[in-house]
């Protein structure tokens, strides 16, 4: 057990820990994104150093393997996203044509609101009108951007930053666990290990099954959609299935975009079912193949525990927080766990007077 002296300490640690956080926040980005990547990365790593590999040559192979993944995700998916913003923009009228011709008629109707009014005639005019100059806003908004030294500095820093902190943080990961372990306490560092382990079981499995259920979420709504026939199938597909790490956002969201881009689209009931149906069948392979096979059912961190820590990190630390949310729950869950053995272990709970 910790002494009082130690516990004050503990929480002085901690205090200095978030109030640096809060105030370092704008500058961690690139280190946070570099470490998790590291993070994830290191099994591999650690694979190919066992079968004979230096662990620099290692750590190259890896390092390749994320960046050519990236690169051919930004090749093939750019143009294609691009396509489709633009196949959104050049609908906003049509969409604007049907609010005011068919929805706001229905609702006029059905929920009796007589006076609801809408001035979409002016606001297409004005769409139509200024539409042009959207570039031109867009141009002198980039113009002033880049003029800025400061914020292409920031910019460059951060693109530059987060390769070169994944490199070295995934080349040193275990060196630098093993110099952090050698200043644990002898007589904890039993529980710490094992304690750690249990994080590192609980982080791990969610942070690399998660991200595979995102992957494999996205490409079957992108897919149901493109059957479906939606324009926007990419889009609404690829952002579902990004925001799927919270859980029930990504299906709640999707279903709520796809089915007003279906209905806008073509103005009938039956694709907005079609629609149902290609989120309806993406929960049901969520729930009974992509999760038990990659995520597996003993990681612990609950779905309300996961909003809960996604918006607390938010609102605390801004994106700071929400990078350092999951790993912020799987170290509270871990711990309550330990503290439940502890309890249920002790003579507090099976009627006696002390600890």
């Amino acid at each position: 057990m910790l002494s009082d002296t130690q516990k004050w300490l503990l929480l002085a640690a901690i205090i200095v820990f978030a109030v640096l956080l809060y105030l370092l926040g704008p500058v961690l980005t690139p280190f946070l994104v570099g470490a998790g990547l590291a993070y994830l990365g290191d099994p591999l790593a650690d694979r190919l150093e066992a079968k004979g590999l230096p662990r620099t040559a290692a750590v190259i192979v890896v390092f390749s393997i994320m960046l050519a993944a990236l690169a051919s995700a930004l090749v093939v998916l750019v143009p294609l996203l691009q396509q489709q913003v633009e196949v959104l923009i050049d609908n906003v009228p049509a969409y604007l044509d049907w609010l005011e011709r068919e929805a706001l008629p229905w609702l006029r109707r059905r929920v009796g609101f007589a006076e609801l009014r809408f001035d979409l005639v002016s606001l297409k005019q004005a769409l139509l009108t200024h539409w042009q100059q959207v570039g031109g806003v867009a141009a002198d908004v980039l113009g002033s951007v880049t003029r800025s030294g400061l914020a292409i500095m920031t910019w460059l820093a951060t693109v530059v930053l987060i390769p070169l902190v994944t490199f070295y943080l995934l080349r040193d990961w275990d060196v630098m666990i093993g110099r952090i372990g050698a200043l644990v306490p002898r007589r904890h560092l039993p529980v710490v290990t094992r304690l750690v382990k249990e994080c590192d079981a609980v982080l791990g499995g969610f942070l690399r099954g998660q991200l595979a259920v995102m992957v494999m979420l996205g490409a079957v709504y992108t897919l149901g959609l493109w059957l479906v026939g939606l324009d926007l199938a990419l889009l609404i597909g690829l952002f579902a299935g990004l925001v799927s790490f919270v859980p029930y956002l990504g299906f709640i969201l999707g279903v709520l975009f796809a089915g007003v881009a279906a209905l806008m689209q073509f103005q009938e009931l039956f694709p907005v079912l079609l629609v149902l149906l290609v989120f309806g069948v993406g929960q049901v392979l969520e729930s009974f193949i992509f999760t038990p096979l990659l995520v597996g059912d003993r990681i612990g961190l609950h779905p309300v525990a996961v909003i809960f820590a996604v918006m607390a990190g938010g609102q605390l630390f801004g994106f700071v927080g929400v990078l350092l949310a999951l790993p912020a729950a799987a170290v509270l869950v871990v711990l309550l766990r330990y503290a439940k053995e502890r309890y249920l272990a002790s003579r507090v709970y099976a009627g006696g007077d002390g600890v």
